[in-house]
Formats: C-alpha cells, sequence, structure tokens
C-alpha cells in the first residue's frame, strides 16, 4: 500500500469516527454555545492535542503497554472515569450564576479549555487502545515507522479541527436562547449527565 493510499483511508476511517457524536462533541457545543469562544477553542485544540500525543506515543511503540500490561490500562481507565465523573458533577451543581455574560472570565479562557480537551483526551484509555489497534494497519510496509504514523495521525487532527469548526459556528446560533438562566442551567445539567454517563460508562466497561 503506497503512502498516499494509507492517507486516504485512514481519513475514511477516522473521519467516521470524528463524525460520530459523543464526548467530544458535548464538552465543544456546550463551551461555544455559552458564547465562551476562546474557551470553546482551548477545548477544540487541547483534544487535538490528545490525539497527536496518542498518535505519536503509538508511532513510537509506548502505547502498547496499555495492550500488554491490564495494570495500565486499569490505572488510566479509573483515573479518565473518575475525571470525567468529577467534571460532569462540576456541570450539574452550576446554578447558571453568569448566564448574562458573554465571554467566561479570564481563569476560564483558552488555556482552561486547552486543559480540559487535552485531559479529557489523554485520560481516555480507549482512544490509545485504538490507536494501537488501527494505526499499524494503515503504515505501509517499507515506510518510515515513526514518521508514517505522526503523517496518519496528523489527518485525524485535521479532520477534528475542520468539524469541530463546523461545531462551533452551529453553537453560536443557539446564544440567544442560551442567554436565559433557566436555559443555561438546562444546559449545563445535560452536559454534565452526558460527561457523567461517560464516566461511568468507562468505569463499568470490560
Amino acid at each position: 500500500m503506497e503512502m498516499t493510499t494509507a492517507l486516504w483511508s485512514f481519513a475514511l476511517v477516522v473521519g467516521l469516527l470524528t463524525l460520530t457524536p459523543g464526548l467530544d462533541t458535548a464538552l465543544i457545543l456546550r463551551t461555544s454555545a455559552l458564547g465562551r469562544r476562546r474557551q470553546a477553542w482551548g477545548v477544540v485544540l487541547g483534544i487535538q492535542t490528545g490525539t497527536l500525543i496518542w498518535g505519536t506515543l503509538t508511532s513510537a511503540g509506548v502505547t502498547a503497554l496499555l495492550t500488554a500490561s491490564q495494570v495500565a490500562y486499569e490505572v488510566l481507565r479509573w483515573a479518565g472515569a473518575a475525571y470525567l465523573v468529577w467534571m460532569g458533577v462540576g456541570m450539574l451543581r452550576k446554578r447558571g450564576a453568569e448566564a448574562g455574560a458573554e465571554e467566561e472570565p479570564a481563569e476560564g479562557g483558552f488555556v482552561h479549555g486547552w486543559r480540559r480537551g487535552t485531559l479529557t483526551n489523554l485520560l481516555n484509555p480507549k482512544v490509545g487502545v485504538f490507536y494501537v489497534a488501527v494505526l499499524p494497519q494503515f503504515i505501509p510496509a517499507g515506510a518510515p515507522h515513526f514518521a508514517a504514523g505522526v503523517a496518519l495521525t496528523c489527518v485525524h487532527v485535521v479532520e477534528g479541527v475542520l468539524w469541530s469548526t463546523v461545531l462551533v459556528g452551529f453553537a453560536r446560533v443557539l446564544r440567544g436562547w442560551l442567554r436565559r438562566p433557566a436555559a443555561r442551567r438546562v444546559m449545563d445539567r445535560v452536559t454534565g449527565a452526558v460527561v457523567v454517563g461517560f464516566g461511568l460508562k468507562l468505569a463499568l466497561a470490560d
């Protein structure tokens, strides 16, 4: 398989994965819909930072430890589940006190969003296992393993950023409705419940 063919094939596979609604989609939509554009882009780039790290580690052979060591996988799984439940409960407890704010406070800006997106991605061992299982299959025989793996990962990152741009634009349409405190509380509670659900699913998964 030529590198060009591998890139297009991998783009199709991860493209379908990117379009599937999940935790990343919920976080991006919520943050954008609340008018926190800088924080939303922090979440987007944080998620893609996590993706790039997973792909790079996989290309270097490091993430194979997740499939070789049950202990390593379990530690990361429980850490990820605890983080998601903590984050979701925090959203559920919000009272919508800042419903009229146009922008997030300084401490909740880009860096806050980037940290949240990065941790959400890196603490999900299923992303690492996905890369361990899928990425090597698309690296052409004879191609430099590390360079080819990183190149394929960059395809995933680009697709993620493009789709996130669509989500951010769509969410801004909802801003007028979310100016109301009651609507903002509903948004926090729905997203919080989704995040907690993902955390519990990760904790209970086999």
